[in-house]
């Protein structure tokens, strides 16, 4: 009998290592790594932050850091050699990543609709009219909203969760052979992971694609990929098939990533508090809210280009676009308020009205009776409220300082706000909030490109809380974060609360989170809430059809079964 060969692999990593310069002297950000990828096939990489991931998704496209060497190792693409100290022209082919922070990948002096010209232009020998029509249906199948309008917005026009679309649209525009996508839903809504992970398995199935799909989302990836490799401290510590790995983790790190997974249908009455006494007066309320945004109308030579996707009338028109529409709702002290939506409903939006980082066109903002929407934002961070209410930014990188150590960004609040520093040494206090948040004390000496994404997000939360403020808004705190440090986070943050009586307002795509965080919650799509009440009967018994769409597209693995019993080994 002729036995079949089995299909020789598309990616072959051997015994990589990488190791990146700090000011401490040398850092192995990656040991020893080997394993490959068939043509086809969907594996995943799940670890905490800073375990080597993007690294070696960064050493297979040849685009490593200055600052990082690689020690030994090889890497193999389709049968050929890869160069390890950089890119050679053409040697890449067939290779395309997603990065995980879409905001630094994109141009952000040139519409996302030109970038996505350039990628298909470079890969295809189309015209410029014909890559145009081809990039406004790819910003359409990964699901952004009038995407010939949105072929001419800016990145900084665009809501986190609609830039990390445009990146996946432009990576899927290289045809590639093999897709590194480095969380590549982090920062979306339920429905539009479904719909974007849901596309790239159907664009791997149809064109024999690869995909190394690197998350903290332990319940996505045991839902779509064929073998799991668990990374930690650089190394590869378990690689196997997905079924054997949830149903007997040889590893402890891998159980406790397992345990640490949270679930949508798990019971939140032991770490959430009833709601407040009705009788309290509100912390925050906020009565008929309203902010337009006004939009460049392209026109003059942009139509002759552009043709059919331009939008019509002389440059000098001006589109708007209501943000957020008419919004009206409470918040009591000590109340833990979700707010959950699509990716472009408003949600960030909401957040900084509220932080008053901008002006509403309409409405009032009460904070402790006093509408602190009258203040113009401008002159907001001098008002005496602004102690009181902080942020946690949904992109830690772009609200770091990048000339700043992580010592400083933590300390800053404190020297220009606090009293705290006077009652005790400023540094005692930095190191004390960095452990509260499981931020390594060697880390408060490095800048934010030393840092990695779920180190900078740790940071953000540190110096949020370093002011001990009455409404802390979260935009998205734990979207960074693997399921280790994310379960660390919301644990701390309900300590807080208890502790310091603090009110949360909590925005986030993740229904899990949201169900074990927050008492009440409310939906929002195209700027209006559109459903609000307590969260477990919001999230079990929704009204409201989108609402309905939301919980019905959380990620239920296919094995969750084997996650719930392995979490209780």
């Amino acid at each position: 009998m002729n036995s079949i060969a089995a299909p020789q692999p598309l990616l072959e990593i051997e015994e990589l290592s990488v190791k990146i310069a700090s000011r401490r002297g040398m850092v192995a950000a990656v040991r020893d790594v080997s394993f490959s990828v068939a043509p086809g096939e969907i594996l995943g990489i799940v670890g905490e932050s800073g375990s080597g991931k993007s690294v070696t998704a960064l050493a297979v496209m040849g685009i490593l850091p200055a600052a990082a060497r690689v020690g030994h190792g090889s890497i193999r693409f389709a049968g050929r050699a890869l160069n390890l100290t950089g890119r050679r022209r053409g040697d890449r082919e067939g290779l395309a990543i997603i990065f995980q922070n879409p905001r630094a990948a994109l141009d952000p002096i040139r519409p996302v609709g030109r970038q996505l010209v350039d990628a298909l232009r470079a890969h295809s020998p189309l015209s410029a009219r014909q890559a145009a029509v081809s990039a406004v249906e790819l910003l359409g199948q990964v699901r952004i909203h009038e995407p010939a309008r949105r072929f001419w917005s800016y990145p900084f026009e665009l809501s986190g969760g609609m830039c990390q679309r445009a990146m996946i649209a432009i990576a899927l525009a290289c045809k590639p052979r093999l897709l590194i996508a480095d969380e590549p839903t982090t920062g979306l809504d339920v429905t539009t992971q479904k719909a974007i992970v849901d596309l790239l398995v159907a664009l791997a199935a149809e064109r024999g694609m690869a995909t190394v799909l690197i998350t903290h989302d332990l319940a996505l990836a045991s839902e779509r990929c064929s073998r799991l490799a668990v990374m930690q401290g650089g190394r590869v510590v378990e690689i196997a098939e997905t079924v054997e790995i949830l149903r007997q983790p040889r590893e402890p790190y891998t159980r406790s990533l397992i345990a640490a997974t949270p679930r949508a249908d798990e019971d939140t009455t032991t770490r959430t508090g009833g709601a407040p006494a009705a009788v309290a007066p509100p912390l925050l309320a906020v009565e008929s809210l309203c902010r337009d945004y006004r939009l460049r109308a392209a026109g003059g030579m942009a139509a002759r280009a552009w043709g059919q996707i331009s939008r019509p009338g002389n440059v000098r028109e001006i589109d708007i676009l209501r943000a957020v529409d008419n919004v009206t709702f409470d918040l009591s002290p000590g109340e833990s308020v979700g707010l959950v939506g699509e990716s472009g409903s408003g949600k960030s939006t909401l957040a900084a009205l509220i932080v008053r980082l901008i002006d509403p066109t309409a409405g009032r903002i009460r904070f402790r009776g006093e509408d602190i929407g009258a203040i113009p934002a401008r002159h907001a961070a001098r008002a005496a409220f602004r102690r009181e209410i902080q942020m946690v930014f949904q992109d830690p990188s772009a609200s770091l300082n990048s000339r700043h150590t992580a010592f400083d960004a933590i300390a800053e609040p404190i020297r220009r706000l606090g009293p705290l520093a006077r009652a005790r040494p400023l540094a005692g206090v930095v190191h004390e909030l960095a452990e509260m948040v499981g931020l390594a004390a060697a880390l408060l000496s490095r800048l934010p490109h030393q840092l990695s994404g779920g180190e900078k997000a740790r940071v953000g939360i540190a110096r949020a809380i370093a002011l001990r403020p009455s409404l802390l808004v979260l935009d998205e705190p734990t979207a960074s974060l693997d399921v280790r440090v994310q379960a660390v986070i919301l644990d701390l943050l309900a300590k807080l609360r208890d502790e310091f009586a603090m009110t949360y307002f909590f925005v986030s795509h993740d229904l899990a989170v949201v169900r074990r965080v927050c008492e009440r919650v409310m939906v929002m799509r195209s700027g209006q809430i559109v459903e609000s009440g307590m969260t477990e009967k919001v999230l079990t018994a929704p009204d409201h059809p989108y609402t309905k769409e939301l919980v019905a597209a959380i990620p239920r693995a296919a094995h969750r079964e084997l996650i719930q019993n392995a979490s209780a080994r």
